[in-house]
């Protein structure tokens, strides 16, 4: 799969709307959705098909082959457009996908490297200071870490799924100049 690729092939459901208007395109109504890209964590509007029913949470294909349930990706949303539920089952949502993609995001504890003499990526992620940071650093010198469960073992850091949905919760707010998970 290459890495450059700017679409998502799935999307987890924010908010559904069954007569929403759409914030993309103006004038646009019908069934929407909202919700977050799997890979890129991009927050996206989706024009649903009619008489379909969605839970927040639900993982939906929206890659331009084999839609079920989509009709269409009608753009990129930011934050400040989600609808106040959409909002709400964020947290909830993001450490779902964060638990799913658990290699995928134990990675970054073995892989994050300093940004400037001052800032480790590790300390990026919320209850991660020198202390943490140090001795992840340590510990995945002598053995990279395999799970959620093997960083909380070997470095005491309490439910490290958590943290991570945090941070991304603050990147894709915007209130954070670097971005370590959600892809610009």
């Amino acid at each position: 799969m290459p890495a450059d690729k700017k679409y998502e092939e799935f999307a987890y459901v924010l908010d559904f709307m069954p007569r929403g208007k759409s914030t993309v395109i103006k004038g646009r109504e019908g069934p929407m959705v909202e919700a977050i890209g799997e890979e890129r964590l991009t927050l996206l509007e989706l024009l649903a098909m009619e008489d379909q029913n969605f839970e927040a949470g639900e993982k939906v294909k929206i890659g331009k082959e084999g839609r079920e349930k989509i009709v269409s990706v009608l753009g990129k949303l930011i934050y400040e457009e989600l609808s106040p539920e959409a909002k709400a089952s964020l947290p909830a949502v993001i450490e779902g996908l964060v638990k799913e993609k658990e290699k995928k995001y134990v990675a970054y504890f073995n892989d994050l490297q300093p940004l400037t003499p001052r800032l480790h990526g590790l300390e990026l992620i919320p209850g991660i200071g020198k202390t943490f940071m140090k001795e992840i650093v340590e510990m995945r010198e002598r053995q990279p870490f395999t799970s959620f469960d093997d960083v909380q073992i070997r470095v005491g850091l309490h439910d490290p799924a958590k943290m991570i949905t945090k941070r991304i919760i603050e990147e894709l707010a915007g209130d954070s100049r670097i971005s370590v998970f959600v892809k610009k």
